[in-house]
């Protein structure tokens, strides 16, 4: 799915899983990134698969190389920037217990899986405002 200028492929869904999980490839434009958000409902696990990273969770800055992983709590403030010069970052976002890949689904836009998606559109950031409560995440 193409959102806010990146590419979301869920390999395994809430659906898939019982609930327990769900894991996501994302692709992410150099210099892009979500703005803060915060998941009330499950914690988020970032597995760098390609580029290099910068994820920010509540105090503290983690630059991140390929095999890198970094586990954000539930209730913690987060964001990642993609800091590759130049180019893509790959990664799998691992979410405890499953969900958010609905939201990718609700208001994503039909992708291919591993290329970059069009320029964030901010119809998208509207979108994702407004199934925030659904999902249970608070935006800024």
């Amino acid at each position: 799915m193409f959102l806010v200028g990146d590419t979301y492929t869920t390999l395994l869904s809430a659906a898939d899983t019982g609930g327990e999980l769900s894991l996501a490839e994302a692709v992410v434009p150099a210099d892009a990134g979500p703005p803060p958000h915060t998941h009330h409902g499950e914690s988020e696990t970032f597995v760098l698969l390609d580029g290099t990273l910068r994820v920010t969770a509540g105090d503290e800055q983690f630059d991140v190389e390929p095999g890198g992983v970094v586990y954000v709590p539930k209730g913690v403030r987060h964001s990642f920037k993609n800091t590759s010069p130049g180019h893509p970052a790959r990664m799998y976002f691992l979410y405890v217990p499953g969900g958010m890949d609905g939201m990718f689904q609700e208001i994503g836009r039909p992708g291919v899986r591993g290329q970059v998606g069009p320029p964030l559109d901010p119809a998208d950031v509207v979108a994702m405002g407004e199934v925030a409560e659904k999902y249970g995440y608070t935006l800024g």
